[in-house]
C-alpha cells in the first residue's frame, strides 16, 4: 500500500438517533460540570481557577463542549461535522480522516512515551503544592487577581522553612529567580519525560491537555473524563495555594501546618489514583491507534 492510500474505517457505525443520544449526553454533562463557568465566561468574566485550564493550555471551551466520537467510528446524517477538521466522508457517513491518523501519528508516538515514562514511576506525594508559594516567593507581584492568605512576609516564611520538591518543568520554569535554586531539582523541558511522575497535580491536569492536542482521534469521552479531574486537581493546586479565594467558595487547604499537609496528601492520592487508570486507558488508546497507523 503506498503512502497515499488510506484504508476504509471498519469501526462501529452509528444512525443519526445512536450519535445523537451520545453528543446530547455529553454536552449535557459538560453543563453539569461547568455550564455556569461558560456562561459567566461569555459575558467577560474571570475565574482564576478555572480559566488556568483554557488559557494556560490554550484550550478553548469548544474542546470540551464539542463531541467527538473517536477515530474509527462511522456517522450516518452528520453533515455538523462537514468541514470540521480531521473528517472526511466515506459513502452516506462520515468519520475520522485516516489521512489524519497519519499525519499524527508522531504527536501520538510522543504522547504515548511520556504517558508511559510518567506511568512507570512511583508517586511522590511530598510537595505539597509548594509550587505556587514559589512563584510569588520574594517578589510583590503575585499570578492572580487575588489577597495571599499570609501576607508576603508570611508567604516567603513558608518556602524558607519548607523544602521545595517540584518534579514538574511547566510549574518550575515560572518559579521566581529566587525560588529556582531552592527546588530539590533543576528541572529542563529536555528533561520532562525523566521527571515526570505520577503524583503530581499537574501531570493528572495535563492529561487533558493529551486529549485534546490529538482530537478527533481521541473520542470525547476520554477528554471530559480527563477535564473533569483536571479540574478537582486545579481546585485542589489553587486551594492549596497561597491565595484566599474564599470569596469564591474554595476553602483552603493550609499547607503550612501539620493538618493542612495531610489533608493535601488524601485529596492529592485520590486525584493520582484516578489519573493512573485514566492515563492507562489513554496509553491503550494511543497504542491502538499508532497499530492502526502504522500500515498506512
Amino acid at each position: 500500500m503506498t503512502s497515499t492510500e488510506i484504508q476504509p474505517s471498519t469501526g462501529p457505525r452509528l444512525t443519526s438517533t445512536e450519535w445523537r443520544a451520545v453528543r446530547d449526553d455529553h454536552r449535557a454533562e459538560v453543563d453539569e460540570l461547568i455550564g455556569p463557568y461558560l456562561r459567566a465566561r461569555k459575558n467577560g468574566v474571570k475565574h482564576p481557577v478555572i480559566d488556568f485550564l483554557f488559557t494556560y493550555y490554550s484550550s478553548r471551551p469548544a474542546h470540551v463542549t464539542r463531541w467527538h466520537p473517536g477515530f474509527g467510528v462511522l456517522l450516518e446524517d452528520a453533515d455538523e461535522f462537514d468541514g470540521l477538521r480531521g473528517y472526511r466522508r466515506v459513502g452516506d457517513t462520515v468519520t475520522v480522516d485516516p489521512r489524519f491518523l497519519r499525519d499524527r501519528a508522531g504527536a501520538v508516538g510522543a504522547t504515548a512515551a511520556l504517558l508511559r515514562a510518567t506511568a512507570s514511576r512511583p508517586a511522590r506525594l511530598g510537595c505539597f503544592g509548594l509550587h505556587e508559594w514559589a512563584m510569588v516567593y520574594r517578589t510583590t507581584e503575585t499570578r492572580h487577581d487575588a489577597p495571599l492568605r499570609l501576607g508576603h512576609a508570611g508567604t516567603d516564611a513558608v518556602v524558607e522553612e519548607m523544602p521545595l520538591r517540584c518534579t514538574h518543568f511547566d510549574a518550575f520554569r515560572f518559579f521566581t529567580p529566587a525560588a529556582r535554586p531552592r527546588n530539590e531539582a533543576e528541572l529542563s523541558r529536555d528533561r520532562q519525560e525523566r521527571d515526570e511522575q505520577p503524583g503530581c497535580l499537574h501531570t493528572a491536569m495535563d492529561l487533558y491537555r493529551a486529549c485534546f492536542t490529538l482530537a478527533p482521534l481521541i473520542g470525547s469521552e476520554h477528554t471530559l473524563a480527563c477535564f473533569g479531574l483536571a479540574l478537582r486537581a486545579r481546585e485542589l493546586d489553587m486551594r492549596a495555594s497561597p491565595y484566599d479565594l474564599t470569596d469564591l467558595g474554595y476553602d483552603p487547604v493550609p499547607v503550612e501546618t501539620p493538618a493542612g499537609r495531610a489533608q493535601y496528601v488524601r485529596e492529592q492520592s485520590a486525584i493520582a489514583e484516578e489519573a493512573a487508570g485514566l492515563r492507562a486507558a489513554l496509553i491503550d488508546r494511543c497504542s491502538d491507534l499508532l497499530a492502526l497507523a502504522d500500515p498506512l
